[in-house]
């Protein structure tokens, strides 16, 4: 029976960022444009944290009743490890992915926006088949793809879209960044597990680029993401205010350029979230500033 930190672990609090800062950002494009609504903002945050949570537990489920994960180098699994029965992280999956329908169907209750049920639909079955399913798209390298959609696109554009009732370019813009510091987690934790995800049969975009290119990519999606928030400056001035972030890609970035691997780059995807976090606040700041 696993404890409560060990459920904590199966979480991955480290992931949690790619929930946060797009409905923090999202938000910030709602105040910049004079529509923001707080509890929606709320109810839109409840929906990302359980959506990001329930794709944990799910991942966890699926890779551990696969054996993908009996070798793996990161954090905690809670299937692989035997610290709980994969029907209990099933459930945990399943029961996270319940509630965050029933908060998505209350915003589009109060919106009025039937069609938001197919995105969130979408987002649950993205959620699942990532690693779930008889061909699951996460082994096919296709889980940067979902990520940027579902954990950039969709939820800042969604955010604004339930404050303010509207699709906006700004919304839309400032969400190509936040996929992309999305994206920047799951390259670095994939280029870790290049090695034992190969031996599995586990094709991630990773395995499939090689070393080498994947930490360009992880670098591009970093470098690209902070530089292009800051050209949104053009359009409204203080999102220039990303630039403060920068130095804090300077470490991870680095790391990875130069080789790091294995652990140490458990300490690169923890320094990520905390540029993600920073990169969120000072994106979100400069977008509300600007209204």
């Amino acid at each position: 029976m696993a404890t409560f930190p060990q459920w904590v672990a199966g979480a991955r609090p480290r992931t949690l960022p790619n929930a946060v800062v797009p409905v923090a950002v999202g938000t910030g494009v709602a105040i910049a444009e004079g529509g923001a609504v707080w509890w929606r903002a709320l109810l839109a945050q409840a929906v990302a944290l359980l959506l990001q949570i329930g794709v944990n537990y799910a991942n966890d489920y699926s890779d551990g009743i696969r054996g993908t994960d009996d070798r793996r180098v990161g954090p905690m699994r809670l299937v692989a490890s035997k610290a709980a029965p994969p029907r209990q992280v099933l459930a945990a999956a399943l029961g996270c992915f319940a509630l965050a329908a029933v908060a998505g169907l209350v915003l589009v209750v109060l919106t009025q926006a039937w069609w938001v049920l197919l995105v969130g639909a979408a987002a649950i079955a993205a959620a699942w088949f990532y690693t779930g399913g008889w061909t699951p798209y996460g082994y096919r390298g296709l889980g940067e793809v979902a990520v940027f959609v579902f954990f950039g696109v969709v939820p800042v554009v969604g955010t604004a879209f339930v404050q303010t009732g509207r699709l906006s370019w700004l919304a839309l813009l400032a969400s190509v960044p936040v996929g992309l510091l999305s994206c920047s987690m799951l390259v670095v934790n994939n280029l870790r597990d290049i090695p034992t995800d190969r031996e599995s049969g586990k094709r991630t975009l990773a395995v499939r680029l090689g070393d080498r290119r994947t930490r360009v990519l992880y670098a591009a999606c970093v470098i690209g993401a902070v530089v292009l928030a800051a050209a949104l400056a053009a359009l409204r001035p203080p999102a220039a205010a990303t630039l403060l972030c920068a130095p804090l890609a300077v470490g991870p970035v680095r790391a990875v350029l130069r080789g790091a691997a294995g652990p140490a780059l458990i300490g690169v995807l923890q320094r990520t979230g905390k540029l993600q976090l920073a990169f969120g606040l000072l994106f979100t700041l400069g977008l509300a500033i600007s209204w």
